[in-house]
Formats: structure tokens, C-alpha cells, sequence
């Protein structure tokens, strides 16, 4: 059997402001946007230059959802973004405006900062130690 995953379901407050910040603050590249119909579209954006997973950019729809944006994980660290080289995105994203919630530190599988998506979500940004 091969399995994997391949899109995350996040739920935003809007499309276009969701794309922005995902593709200017974050680099990652938008792979889809279509409409749907009703408003709804299929926006899918991952890692530039990756095509594993990606994730589905979702507008609330209704009361429930819109209550989960930004805490979709109760608080927790919700991705983990790796990265080859830690100062050169952390410093990418400073500049872009990216709020880092947590300074870099130094762990025993690699150096990891966590920070905030335009909702509030949380996440690592990590660079993981190279196990030989």
C-alpha cells in the first residue's frame, strides 16, 4: 500500500488575505485557486518547490468554523515547517513580519522557533540536526 498525506485543511477568515501571507511572508507558492461556486474556492499552497503536502486555505463557513480560526490545535503547535537553513528563513520572515512567539533555541533534534500565522495559529519553524 502506498499512502500519504497530501493536503491539511486550515481554516482562514479570508482567501485572498490567507494567500498573501502564506506566499510573501511564509515563500510558499500557490499551487490552486479555483472558484467553487457560492463564494467558495480550492485553494491549495505549499513549500516552493516541493509537491508533497500542501495546505487547503478553507474559509469558515458558519458559526463553528469561524469560532476555530486561529486555534485549530487548542494552543498547540500545529505545523512544523523545516527548513535547510534556520537563519536565513527566520530572518526572511522577521522581515516580512512574521511574529515569533518563542526565540530560536537550540534542542536535541535541531534549532526551532515558534511563530504565528495571520490567524494565530502556531508553528515550528525548525531545522532538524542531520542524523548520519
Amino acid at each position: 500500500m502506498n499512502q500519504h498525506l497530501s493536503l491539511v485543511s486550515l481554516v482562514v477568515a479570508d482567501y485572498d488575505k490567507a494567500i498573501a501571507f502564506f506566499t510573501r511572508a511564509l515563500n510558499f507558492e500557490l499551487c490552486e485557486d479555483t472558484p467553487l461556486g457560492g463564494g467558495k474556492r480550492w485553494v491549495v499552497v505549499r513549500p516552493r518547490g516541493h509537491s508533497g503536502s500542501g495546505l487547503l486555505l478553507a474559509r469558515a463557513d458558519g458559526p463553528a468554523q469561524t469560532a476555530r480560526i486561529g486555534d485549530q490545535t487548542g494552543g498547540r503547535v500545529f505545523l512544523f515547517l523545516e527548513t535547510d537553513d534556520f537563519e536565513r528563513d527566520h530572518a526572511r520572515m522577521i522581515a516580512a513580519g512574521v511574529r515569533f512567539v518563542r526565540p530560536p533555541r537550540q534542542e536535541a533534534y535541531g534549532v526551532v522557533a515558534v511563530f504565528e500565522d495571520l490567524c494565530g495559529n502556531r508553528s515550528d519553524l525548525i531545522q532538524s540536526v542531520k542524523r548520519g
